[in-house]
């Protein structure tokens, strides 16, 4: 005898795992620290007393805040001796719609997107351990960036609990560093940022440089890249008092780990005596700069350039402090101007970095936006917002031609049309009578280049234009570089004749079907094939080239949709199928009439939620795109999958699970099942299409209580 839903029965059937489920509206209890409590939606966690960290073993549900990402390679490296910035973001307390790890609908959220400016992003919060949510560590990963937690103690209660930690024997202080290595490995982020706020005892003070320094080795074996910083608050003797500078009385803390985090008071009489202090390390003294411009503070807000000045003329790296100020304190609707205002103020402080790892895949997404949007085709409308969905970003800005021609381009972030995901890059500029074209560099790199490698460009001119566009690279010699053919594939036209590949693999076939070719929305899709050899991909450009026989001023606007630069052997690979989908932790409420609409005589509906969980190799994914079909049936199979002819898309998962949340069902009847199949779709680092053969399926058959 079953009790109603709580046992599921797995069947073989139709190429889907089958789960029987009887329907009953008391739930199993969910565990509050991974799930919100009011929709059961999975969301990121921090600990608050030093009894949760040592208590934490992982747990299945912690899956979900483990990053998919790993932290991309980038030129220059982080341990290179060129001066760094570490962004700390401080925003209403942390863990606001971002600790949403599947997101949400909210409108208008903050979002960060110049990552090729920093090295460094903290995400800190006043919890005593705050674990950067994974939608961040995923969206810095991805560029490159390495991503802090914060440990931080203070007021009188920090002072208790480094008294039990710090004033005791070694095995005290090492227990708390193992565990806050395991997290930082568990996870995938990249290290810590140390924050004692609060006085400690002579014997709490005089472990804390052995704390630090046996946290810094421990992290340093266990996380490739890891780091440890320290924030100037405590001195030597135990005493807090905010230094603003690194000096004799807290050096000892510098010298214990990797790096040290001023207080925010800069003077340059500051950075001056800290010259001395530092010797080869400026690069590891991150000088702070308050962007609120609180208190008696250089700098700040529109004026924190001016900061940044007086630390770059020193050689000291910057720690900006809640640049979220624009969003905070600025009007919402102006976000994306202010946003892009004020860090092209610091643009000259804060060189670039480059990627130099394939694929290089980007539709140039926010991770936010209005509707969504697959490969031209609209899934959903309404507000969402999903960090882990960011995609890489280009290097904004405005780009002016030399002289006093006028030829200029303006980048931006654009939400009202996109070809994938929620948003797209527009570009705005002007080409002057006297030159051909303009060109605006999109991406630093330092890839080096396999014998093929396979480009895409989709965009879309905004009204009636004949400008020209086009893709442009530049390569370095990594010894003795040599460019054979560039083709345009699958295209004809007066550019360039046709020329396919002689036996394309099946992967490339999808990826350039439809080369060449107005796509839907009057996006337009164009693919190049690219021999070489000893080569260092450097600069990706595109090209704005004025119409045959035009003599004027040619403006124009145009939609960068998405770029890819793939390997072409990676597309020979085989293609894997997603397996072993299983559905658990079913929930079963019933709607407010009022909120769905139930009439008398409508069918009745249910909201469904539960648990999917599939085995897949992470290295080889983006991301998964998660599925249903919906129907009703009698207890005889159906050969023909339920529902519409398209399955309806769920939500994006960055992981191996994703949690189903109130998704609407008709009740099953007298007699019958209802039946829902979950479709998990793999999305390659390549980005392309992969067919449903592939796909992950299982299905979930209910029935009503006898």
């Amino acid at each position: 005898q079953r009790t109603p839903g709580r046992r599921r029965l797995k069947e073989d059937q139709e190429a889907a795992a089958v789960f029987r489920e009887v329907v009953s509206f008391t739930p199993d209890p969910l565990p509050v620290r991974y799930y919100d409590k009011d929709t059961t939606e999975p969301i990121s966690f921090y600990f608050s007393s030093l009894e949760e960290l040592l208590a934490w073993t992982p747990h299945m549900e912690d899956g979900f805040n483990v990053a998919l990402e790993p932290l991309g390679c980038r030129q220059p490296p982080l341990s290179s001796r060129r001066p760094r910035t570490l962004l700390c973001h401080d925003m209403m307390g942390g863990y606001l719609d971002d600790r949403f790890i599947q997101g949400s609908a909210v409108q208008n959220p903050y979002s960060f997107y110049h990552w090729q400016y920093i090295d460094i992003f903290v995400y800190f919060s006043h919890h005593t351990v705050t674990i950067p949510p994974v939608g961040w560590t995923n969206a810095a990963h991805r560029h490159g960036v390495c991503v802090l937690g914060t440990f931080i103690t203070e007021w009188n209660e920090g002072a208790r609990l480094c008294e039990a930690f710090l004033a005791g024997e070694e095995r005290s202080y090492q227990a708390v560093a193992d565990r806050l290595v395991q997290i930082a490995q568990f996870f995938h982020f990249d290290g810590w940022l140390i924050n004692i706020e609060n006085s400690l005892s002579l014997a709490a003070v005089r472990n804390t440089p052995l704390f630090l320094r046996y946290l810094t080795t421990q992290l340093h074996r266990q996380v490739p890249g890891g780091l440890v910083l320290w924030y100037d608050s405590v001195l030597q003797n135990g005493s807090l008092k905010w230094q603003d500078e690194l000096n004799e009385h807290n050096r000892v803390f510098f010298d214990s780990c990797d790096g040290f985090f001023t207080n925010y008071k800069l003077r340059e009489e500051h950075l001056e005596g800290m010259l001395g202090q530092a010797g080869e390390r400026l690069a590891d003294v991150y000088v702070g700069v308050d962007v609120f411009a609180r208190g008696n503070v250089v700098g700040g807000r529109f004026d924190t350039d001016k900061s940044l000045e007086l630390i770059r003329k020193h050689g000291f790296s910057a720690a900006l402090f809640a640049p979220g100020w624009v969003y905070e304190c600025l009007e919402k609707v102006d976000f994306f101007q202010n946003q892009d205002k004020f860090w092209s103020l610091l643009q000259r402080f804060l060189p670039t970095h480059s990627i130099c790892s394939l694929p290089f895949v980007t539709s140039f997404c926010l991770g936010m936006g209005t509707r969504r949007v697959c490969y031209g085709q609209e899934q959903a409308v309404g507000p969402w917002y999903h960090p882990s969905a960011q995609e890489t970003q280009p290097l904004f800005g405005e780009h002016k031609l030399p002289g006093d021609g006028g030829g200029w381009v303006k980048m931006h972030c654009c939400l009202e049309d996109a070809w994938h995901g929620g948003s797209s890059l527009l570009l705005q500029g002007v080409i002057p009578p006297e030159v051909g074209n303009v060109a605006v560099r999109l991406f630093s790199l330092q890839v080096p280049v396999p014998p093929r490698i396979f480009l895409s460009l989709v965009y879309k001119l905004e009204g009636p234009s004949d400008v020209g566009v086009a893709l442009e690279l530049t390569t370095g010699d990594a010894g003795g570089c040599h460019i054979g053919s560039i083709s345009v594939l699958n295209e004809t036209g007066s550019r360039q004749s046709l020329q396919p590949l002689q036996v394309p693999p099946t992967k490339l076939a999808r990826w350039a079907g439809h080369c060449g070719q107005p796509l839907s929305g009057g996006w337009i899709q164009r693919c190049y094939e690219v021999s070489l050899r000893g080569c260092l991909l450097q600069d990706l450009f595109v090209n704005f080239s004025r119409p045959p026989g035009s003599r004027k001023e040619e403006s124009f606007a145009c939609r960068l949709g998405e770029i890819q630069v793939v390997d072409a052997d990676s597309l020979l690979a085989p293609l894997h199928q997603v397996q072993d989908v299983t559905v658990s932790q079913v929930r079963w409420q019933q709607p407010a009439p009022v909120l769905e609409g139930v009439l008398e005589g409508q069918p009745v509906r249910l909201r469904l939620s539960c648990l999917l969980h599939w085995s897949y190799l992470l290295l080889q994914v983006r991301c998964f795109r998660v599925h249903c079909w919906e129907g009703t049936r009698s207890d005889s199979p159906s050969r023909e999958p339920p529902g519409p002819e398209k399955p309806t898309f769920l939500g994006l998962a960055f992981a191996n699970q994703y949690r189903v949340v109130d998704l609407v069902v008709e009740a099953a009847g007298p007699g019958q099942d209802g039946r829902v199949e979950f479709l998990v779709e793999p999305v390659p680092r390549e980005g392309f299409l992969v067919p449903q053969a592939e796909w992950g399926r299982a299905a979930l058959l209910y029935s009503s209580p006898r």
